[in-house]
């Protein structure tokens, strides 16, 4: 009784139900049905797992960014400073230079004094004992 109605497209299945389609192309489309939804059930979470991984790469390239800056800020501040002490030690190395000058100075016009005195001293002497 299948048979005849093969010829016309309309099958019955083993439910007794009447079909347009053969039962077993209506079993795999109802198979591809269900896998095509298991795929896109699927790509849905693996979407939703990319956003999630892009979201953390992104909390975590700004992080990242702002240790970066943070990084570069303190270098900038140690060359700062490491230029601060150069300039300070060039500035203590001059008065240094400048101090030894004077302490010169001043020695040979002790020694300048210090002989005028002697002169001076022979000089009374000199009339003193005159």
């Amino acid at each position: 009784m299948a048979d005849p109605l093969a010829k016309y497209g309309i099958y019955i299945d083993d439910l007794s139900k009447i079909r347009v389609l053969e039962p077993e192309v209506a079993n795999q489309t109802n198979k591809l049905k269900e896998e095509c939804q298991n795929f896109i059930s699927k790509i849905t979470e693996f979407h939703t797992n990319a956003e999630e991984f892009i979201q953390m790469i992104d909390q975590m390239a700004n992080k990242v960014e702002k240790e970066k800056m943070k990084t570069i800020g303190t270098r900038n501040l140690l060359r700062s400073v490491t230029k601060e002490r150069d300039a300070q030690k060039q500035q203590i190395q001059a008065q240094i230079v400048e101090k030894s000058m004077e302490l010169e100075r001043l020695r040979i016009q002790y020694d300048s004094l210090k002989k005028i005195e002697i002169e001076q001293l022979e000089t009374i002497e000199q009339l003193s004992v005159n």
